[in-house]
């Protein structure tokens, strides 16, 4: 672990004066202070914001309020989040282990770095890392990695599960600065590494994520959150789909469909959607719907079997969550 200089902040204000002056913002750890004994992340500054007051849990009428502090397993219990999104419930529970659940923050879990051996290796190359090194993944170890969504800069696949369930869902991430205060849709808030894998994410300079709110609705009521992993527990995933249904009149209203573990960001899947609405749920409709989940993909040397595994995932999800009362 590299040198760094340690303070905790008392207020936002002095919060984001911290973070406008170059300093990382820590709260659970569960990340940042892993790769800072690997000496990936070498911050110079590193400020502690478990002060702030991020910690509500707000379900109103028309969409639920998380604070960024707000820890996993905390969000998870809440009676009226089991009731309304059981979606955000299972990927959470799925996620990482009990301990690290209770450390980690929402907001943390979003800033999540990526799945990738090659990234925690300093020896090895890695754009991410350090960008223009290149990626020793496409040609070497890249079984968990993404078949979606990659470039010839980067092929690592996102590792947070809640992110996929909050990008289904049409989730908002709300950052503030010294500047003020953003809405950033979940779905643009990831990034795709294109050219410039070392950019993450949508946060600028001096932000930070104040909480994520996600609407109400019917999908959200009848949602559900399957992950496919080598392991029962504290294992990523080699592919999961978020889907929420709506159905009403003996056929499917609305559809809401996302994907993990198999690409670079929590993959939206609007094709299968589209094949679900105005349809009456069936086996065969499951099947058809989601024989386009991999549509685009692109296999590396390890990871082919990953595209009849996210479509076989897709499938069993809508059936089970078609199937719920």
């Amino acid at each position: 672990m590299f040198p760094f200089t340690f303070s905790t902040a008392t207020d936002e204000q002095s919060a984001l004066a911290a973070g406008a002056g170059g300093a990382r913002y820590i709260a659970g750890g569960t990340t940042l202070i892993d790769l800072m004994r690997e000496t990936v992340e070498r911050p110079a500054k590193v400020v502690d914001i478990n002060a702030l007051p991020y910690r509500e849990i707000e379900l109103q009428p028309a969409h639920l309020r998380v604070g960024a502090l707000v820890r996993m397993t905390d969000l998870a219990a809440h009676a009226g989040v089991r009731r309304e999104f059981p979606a955000l419930v299972q990927a959470l529970e799925l996620s990482a282990s009990p301990q690290i659940r209770n450390m980690a923050s929402i907001g943390g879990n979003l800033m999540q770095r990526p799945r990738c051996l090659y990234f925690r290796d300093v020896s090895a190359a890695c754009n991410r890392r350090s960008p223009g090194s290149g990626c020793a993944a496409i040609s070497g170890r890249n079984r968990g990695h993404a078949i979606l969504g990659g470039s010839d800069q980067c092929v690592a696949t996102h590792p947070s599960d809640l992110a996929v369930a909050l990008v289904a869902f049409n989730a908002t991430v709300i950052a503030r600065s010294s500047s003020g205060e953003r809405r950033i849709p979940a779905s643009g808030f990831f990034k795709q590494p294109g050219t410039t894998p070392d950019q993450e994410h949508d946060l600028r300079p001096g932000e930070l994520i104040v909480a994520v709110e996600v609407p109400t609705g019917s999908e959200m009521r009848r949602s559900g959150y399957l992950k496919v992993r080598d392991r029962e527990s504290f294992e990523f995933a080699l592919s999961a789909a978020a889907v929420g249904l709506d159905i009403g009149g003996g056929v499917i209203r609305s559809a809401r469909v996302a994907v993990g573990g198999v690409a670079t960001v929590p993959w939206r899947l609007p094709a299968v959607e589209q094949v679900l609405r105005g349809r009456a749920p069936t086996p065969q409709l499951w099947q058809e719907a989601a024989s386009y989940a991999a549509d685009g993909s692109k296999a590396l040397s390890d990871n082919g079997f990953k595209i009849e595994l996210v479509k076989r995932t897709v499938q069993r999800e809508l059936a089970v969550v078609a199937g719920a009362p």
